[in-house]
């Protein structure tokens, strides 16, 4: 648990939470047949509580670091960029 809030978990958070941002926002705004009739809060609120939720998720760990030391594994997706 002391390698919660580092500097490497903070990263992989934040790109969870990003990167399941955009997934419901695209996924709310498709919901609509036009552009026109997007409800824009609907969207908006969804997906920041959707982020909001991954940051929670993640603090019960995060698959790409290292329980014991916080860095980030070799095999971690977001590490073979």
């Amino acid at each position: 648990m002391s390698t919660l809030f580092n500097k490497n978990w903070c990263k992989a958070a934040g790109v969870r939470a990003l990167k399941t941002v955009a997934q419901t926002c695209v996924a709310v705004m498709s919901s609509a047949s036009l552009i026109q009739a997007v409800d824009w809060k609907v969207v908006a609120s969804s997906s920041a509580l959707a982020g909001l939720l991954s940051i929670l998720t993640s603090v019960g760990g995060l698959p790409e670091l290292d329980e014991k030391t916080g860095e980030v594994k070799e095999d971690a997706p977001e590490s073979k960029s």
